[in-house]
C-alpha cells in the first residue's frame, strides 16, 4: 500500500515517520529526497545555480540552503520557480526506490508538501500528522532557534491547515505526549494494513 505522509513544519511528521518505521514501514523521505536533488554535481544543483544565481553556493560547491530559504519563503513567484526544477527530479527519486520496496505491506512517502503538489490522488491514503499553527511555532522558537517571523512566514509557505485535513484519510493529531502519539500511530498503522490485506 501506497501511504503519503503529509503535516506542516514543526508538526512531528518525521517523529511519526520514525514510529511508523519502528512498525516494519518502508519510510521514503522527501526532505532527504530533496537534498539528495540538489547536492554537489547534480543536474538539480546547476539547474538551481542558473535561476538563482552563483551566491546560492558555499565555498564547498553546495547549496546555500538558509539562503535560498530566506529568497523562496518570502517570495511566491521564486518558490514556485524553484520547485519547478526540484519537485519532478524528487518524484522520479520516489519511484525508483518505490519500485525498489514494492513487496513490502506499507511504503509510507513522507512528503512535507503533500497538499501543494496536488499529488494526494497518488496516493491508496493520505496520513496528515496535525497540530494547531500556535504550538508550531512555539516548537519552532523552542527546538530550532527561530525568530517568530522566520516561524510565521514558513507556515504561511505552506498549505493551511484545512487545506492539509482535506486531503486526509486519516489525522494524527500531535498535541500530547509522545506515548500518545505512538498509540495513535499504531492505530492508524493497524487500519492500514487491514486496508491493504482487503485489497
Amino acid at each position: 500500500m501506497r501511504v503519503g505522509l503529509t503535516g506542516g513544519v514543526a508538526s512531528g511528521k518525521s517523529t511519526v515517520a520514525d514510529l511508523f518505521e519502528a512498525r516494519g514501514a518502508v519510510i521514503i523521505d522527501g526532505d532527504k529526497l530533496a537534498r539528495e536533488v540538489v547536492a554537489p554535481g547534480t543536474p538539480g544543483l546547476a539547474q538551481v545555480v542558473a535561476e538563482f544565481g552563483e551566491e546560492m553556493l558555499l565555498p564547498d560547491g553546495s547549496l546555500d540552503r538558509p539562503r535560498l530559504g530566506a529568497i523562496v519563503f518570502t517570495d511566491p513567484e521564486r518558490r514556485r520557480a524553484l520547485e519547478a526544477i526540484t519537485h519532478p527530479l524528487i518524484f522520479e527519486r520516489y519511484a525508483a526506490l518505490e519500485a525498489g520496496a514494492a513487496d513490502a505491506a506499507l511504503v509510507v512517502h513522507d512528503i512535507p508538501l503533500l497538499a501543494e503538489t496536488g499529488r494526494a490522488a497518488d496516493f491508496d491514503a493520505v496520513v496528515v500528522v496535525d497540530a494547531p499553527d500556535e504550538l508550531r511555532i512555539e516548537r519552532m522558537l523552542r527546538d530550532r532557534g527561530w525568530t517568530r517571523e522566520d516561524a510565521e512566514s514558513r507556515i504561511a509557505s505552506q498549505a493551511t491547515r484545512e487545506q492539509r485535513l482535506a486531503i486526509a484519510t486519516h489525522v494524527i493529531e500531535n498535541t500530547g505526549t509522545r506515548e500518545e502519539l505512538a498509540a495513535r500511530v499504531a492505530e492508524v498503522d493497524a487500519l492500514l494494513r487491514a486496508a491493504a490485506a482487503a485489497g
